[in-house]
């Protein structure tokens, strides 16, 4: 009997080209409950036994896929030479053969096969015969279509959504600074959508934006790209676009929308458009500065009246502060390349014992005339100038090589908010900790408060992908963003950090103590761990622990330090004083 491998942990006997015992029906019995047909393809005379009903994969019982050949001029030509790559990796290098691809029916249309098999060779290494398994998988790949098309298109417009509209913007921007291109972003808004749905109902308000993403369409050229950013507006990406052609662009927009009346169910609405556009790389160097600053330039039009354009203005101070920080960012690079970006480790303590929880990393540059800058003085640069995703890529991969180098202590790790909807950083962690799974515990990812609340579906995925591989999460800054409860229980992290302007001179300021409370009570009521962050007497230290804080940092408990602590054994200071009752 040969041995028919599934790759799935299974296998079934199926007999060689003759005979049909019993061990066969049976083996076709068990193929049909499980929905699936086995072969045995005869390479050497290119000829198909199949074994199972061909019905149950949606072929007629006389259709003739007796060899190799017919079989493949049924398999859908974009999908046939993934197969034939398949075959030849099984073959050559004993990879698994297990691929999914589209066949012909009799009716013209095309179903989905999950092919699995496994080869036999002959003395000299050559396949003789492949014995498989197929199943229709049409159901599955069709739900799994329609999942990614909400991924990354609007439902109701069909156009791109808002993250698959910035992922797009990502891309050109990119290739605008290698080709040092220019191009162009416009948000376009409906005007007055709301009073649309109050006189004339949602359906007609529905009609009028699917109307207006048409003439979006229409007016623009093959290479610019539409996606609808929010209930009343879009987002139009113009490629290769000089910044003295955007008025154009735009100028075509608002006549195509507001030439002609959109026909709808209630009758002929009239409707405009205002749009803020943006030029790149010239006036900003992120897709999320590209947005923004469109946004708000489409703001100023719709207080000009609406129904016109209005770019946004860069002033000679903000071309200033772009070009420091240009340089700035230039020598943040040539840091990184010289090795001149280490890190500096700050402990966070228990508010009971003063033992250390973890160390937070934080991000030092040895500038070219040895002085050590803190983070504060160049992030902003290179988030700027869209570097900042690399740097918390270096900071991920130092950290990880001094846990797995140095056991019995954890690390925190600062992300920007860029990176915290970066899912090549994710993969990146995802790759380090598959190699090393036992470190995942020692590994705690601080996001701010801001950045989650931007993007919060995102942030939220972002989050539960960590908590899948065993990290911990903190959000940063709690209480700087107005976290709401909604806002933590969708996030779901471990830990909340006090922002650090709640804790400072919290012992002279009534407002502060309140606010804390509260933000105390709310994190406690979800059961996270609360660390405050800028802690410097012992007094703020006693107020924050009689106040229900688990976990304290700040200069009292230890600055910042370039050495690395756990080398040797870390001076803190006691959390109080225990006073005995004589």
């Amino acid at each position: 009997m040969a041995e028919l491998s599934t790759n799935t942990q299974k296998s079934v006997s199926v007999p060689p080209d003759t005979g049909n015992d019993a061990a066969l029906g049976a083996v076709l019995a068990a193929l049909a409950s499980a929905g699936d047909v086995a072969y045995v393809w005869n390479i050497d005379n290119d000829t198909i036994q199949w074994h199972g009903s061909l019905r149950t994969l949606g072929f007629p019982e006389e259709l003739p896929m007796a060899s190799g050949q017919a079989f493949a001029e049924r398999i859908n030509p974009d999908d046939l030479l993934a197969r034939q790559q398949q075959l030849h990796a099984h073959y050559s290098r004993g990879m698994p053969f297990d691929c999914e691809y589209r066949v012909r029916l009799q009716s013209g249309s095309f179903a989905w096969l999950h092919d699995r098999g496994t080869a036999e060779l002959d003395g000299l290494g050559r396949p003789k015969r492949l014995l498989g398994v197929v199943r229709l998988v049409t159901g599955r790949k069709t739900q799994e279509q329609r999942l990614e098309h909400l991924a990354n298109y609007d439902d109701l417009t069909g156009h791109f959504n808002k993250k698959r509209l910035r992922e797009f913007l990502d891309h050109l921007l990119a290739a605008s600074f290698r080709a040092g291109s220019s191009g162009a972003y416009l948000a376009v808004g409906i005007d007055k959508l709301a009073t649309i749905n109050d006189a004339f109902g949602y359906d007609a308000a529905d009609q009028v934006l699917i109307e207006i993403g048409r003439r979006l369409d229409r007016c623009l050229r093959v290479s610019d790209v539409v996606g609808r950013t929010g209930g009343d507006r879009f987002g139009v990406v113009l490629a290769h676009c000089a910044e003295s052609h955007i008025a154009k662009a735009a100028e075509k927009i608002l006549a195509a929308v507001s030439r002609t009346p959109i026909e709808t169910s209630v009758g002929p609405i009239y409707a405009t458009v205002s749009i803020g556009g943006t030029a790149f790389p010239e006036q900003a160097k992120t897709s999320y500065e590209v947005m923004t600053r469109s946004e708000s330039a489409l703001s100023d039009a719709k207080r000009a009246g609406r129904d016109c354009f209005v770019p946004y203005h860069v002033s000679e101070e903000q071309r200033q502060s772009h070009r420091v920080g240009m340089a700035l960012g230039d020598r943040v690079q040539r840091a990184l390349k010289d090795g001149r970006l280490p890190l500096a480790y700050q402990p966070v303590v228990s508010s009971e014992t003063g033992e250390v929880d973890y160390y937070e990393c934080l991000l030092r540059m040895i500038d070219e005339e040895g002085r050590t800058v803190a983070a504060g003085e160049f992030v902003a640069a290179i988030e700027q100038l869209g570097f900042i995703r690399v740097i918390d890529r270096y900071v991920l991969e130092t950290a990880f090589e001094e846990i797995v180098n140095n056991p019995g202590f954890r690390l925190g790790i600062n992300i920007s908010g860029f990176t915290a909807t970066d899912r090549a950083w994710l993969r990146a962690i995802t790759a380090l900790l598959k190699e090393k799974p036992d470190m995942a515990d020692r590994v705690l990812v601080e996001i701010t408060e801001t950045a989650a609340l931007h993007d919060l579906e995102e942030s939220v995925r972002f989050v539960n992908k960590l908590r899948d591989l065993g990290c911990r999460v903190a959000l940063d800054d709690f209480g700087a963003g107005f976290t709401s409860l909604r806002h933590l229980q969708a996030l779901a992290v471990d830990t909340v950090k006090i922002d650090g302007s709640f804790v400072r001179n919290l012992t002279q300021n009534p407002d502060n103590q309140v606010f804390l409370r509260h933000l105390v009570g709310l994190a406690n009521g979800l059961g996270l761990h609360t660390v405050a962050e800028c802690v410097e007497t012992e007094e703020e230290a006693a107020l924050l622990r009689r106040e229900g804080v688990g976990f304290l940092q700040g200069y009292y408990y230890g600055r910042p330090t370039l050495e690395k602590p756990w080398i040797k054994p870390a001076i803190v200071m006691p959390p109080r004083k225990l006073l005995v009752a004589g």
